[in-house]
């Protein structure tokens, strides 16, 4: 089932007048910039800078404060930075009034931000930019505190929504949401529905095809005419030929809405597919030696060839819930990490987002797989050294011959046999480019436990160690051991 994940703070805005209409900030909003809509507009934060072409550094939707320190006095010179904030995204500007540095506001400032549509907010002389900065983080705080209780709540309703079937999961879906709910089959015929605009528009038939046309973990939006938002993604499993869900509104989908309709695909999906119960159909068989395990994996995670994937967590505590949806296979077995086979190389990327650092082997027939299945741990000792995904396939591994390099590394590392702390360590070593202090914090030893080690492990081999080519040779070899 999909679990929603818990919103980034880069994910969680305040409309504008959280801050504008705060009274302990005594902020005052020049008019003539004020489109209409504009006070509703989403901060994402408060920066101060006072460099001329600011743009660069910023992500788009910040409060810039300055208190024009640089400001050029040219109208023309003034255009120009205005323009450039709007150009990088600003939600809005505020100016500091700092005697002696500017009295009041300048008018050039003004003229421009009126002409360009850019929200200008005057703080007065009282209130210093840090208390605005702190106004707009406890806002955020507290806009993200209550979008993890909706979303927890949403949650909790549609999973008791679920033990009653699907038309209760997406009339629930449709209340919490405000809006209508339709489940389509691999035809774009409804399974179940809620108030959705039947038969679909044109424009929304067309973005379906689309969106099955994709591959790996996908949603999409759009607006139709009349002003009806809608957001689709696949239900799980992750296929081309799955069901879709669509959920549309008046109202734009923001990220607490894009959550729980993360939720509802997902137990839409369990209910409708029932993969557990394919799964178990399938053990079954295998079990009795009806089937082959290379049946079994065509059954359950359709496809020709099949990768390995692994991942270990990274930084925060890993969602284990998510990933048979995010890997698009229901053969994962989770621990402390996880390990998986699948029919199509997943978003890697995505899966760092959940807390995963991932690896994936090099496709291969469904037969292949236990030997596949060898080069994980070597390439999760690539992936940590290099602190990021790995994908295996293509390069030198597809033109040695798999006899010819495990004969090679039998060979290479005979002299280490019945030593296998020398050769984790070694391998270890080699992946941290012979970092000392790195090595010892992966294994958990002393560094002087390492030098021990890799000392030991070159006298048994009769290698020079510090030569680039051996450390080349003694690599290939420990992953091809």
């Amino acid at each position: 089932m999909s679990s929603a994940e818990p919103l980034a703070e880069a994910d969680v805005t305040v409309p504008l007048r959280a801050v504008a209409e705060d009274p302990g900030l005594a902020l005052e909003p020049v008019r003539e910039t004020l489109r209409p809509g504009a006070l509703d507009l989403p901060v994402r934060w408060a920066h101060v800078s006072e460099l001329q072409d600011p743009g660069p550094y910023l992500l788009g939707e910040e409060l810039l404060l300055t208190a024009g320190v640089n400001l050029p006095v040219e109208q023309r010179e003034v255009d120009r930075y205005v323009r450039g904030l709007r150009a990088a995204g600003i939600t809005a500007l505020g100016f500091g009034v700092t005697p002696p540095v500017h009295e009041e506001l300048p008018r050039v400032l003004r003229r421009a931000c009126a002409r360009h549509g850019l929200p200008l907010l005057v703080v007065p002389v009282s209130t210093p930019f840090l208390a605005i900065s702190r106004a707009v983080s406890v806002a955020l705080a507290e806009a993200s505190q209550r979008d993890q209780r909706r979303i927890a709540e949403a949650r909790e309703a549609l999973t008791r929504a679920a033990s009653s079937g699907v038309e209760e999961v997406a009339r629930g879906l449709a209340q919490r949401l405000s809006g209508w709910v339709a489940m389509v089959d691999g035809d774009g015929l409804p399974v179940v529905e809620v108030h959705a605009p039947l038969p679909f528009p044109p424009e929304l038939t067309a973005l379906l095809v689309r969106l099955r046309s994709g591959a790996g973990i996908r949603s999409a939006t759009t607006e139709l005419p009349g002003g009806t938002f809608v957001v689709a993604q696949p239900v799980y499993p992750q296929a081309t030929a799955a069901h879709l869900l669509v959920v549309g509104r008046r109202r734009r989908f923001e990220t607490p809405d894009r959550a729980i309709v993360g939720v509802g695909a997902g137990l839409l999906g369990l209910l409708t597919r029932s993969a557990t119960t394919a799964l178990r159909g399938t053990m079954t068989a295998l079990l009795l030696n009806r089937i082959s395990a290379a049946d079994a994996v065509e059954t359950l995670v359709p496809g020709g060839e099949y990768r390995v994937v692994a991942g270990v967590g990274e930084g925060r505590e890993p969602d284990h819930d998510g990933l048979p949806e995010w890997l698009g296979t229901p053969l994962v077995e989770t621990g402390e990490g996880f390990i998986a086979v699948v029919g199509a190389l997943p978003d890697l990327d995505e899966l760092r987002a959940h807390g995963w650092l991932a690896v994936a082997g090099a496709p291969v027939p469904a037969d292949e797989l236990p030997a596949a299945a060898g080069e994980i741990p070597a390439l999760l000792q690539r992936a940590r050294a290099a602190g990021k995904p790995v994908v295996a396939g293509g390069g030198l591994d597809d033109l040695v011959p798999a006899e010819a390099a495990q004969g090679f590394a039998a060979r290479t590392l005979a002299p280490l046999a019945g030593r296998p702390e020398l050769v984790e360590t070694l391998r270890s070593w080699l992946a941290h480019h012979g970092g000392w202090d790195r090595t010892a914090a992966a294994l958990g030893v002393h560094r002087n436990s390492v030098r021990h080690r890799v000392g030991q492990a070159g006298r048994l081999l009769g290698a020079d160690l510090s030569d680039p080519e051996t450390r080349m040779r003694l690599w290939f070899a420990l992953r091809w051991s």
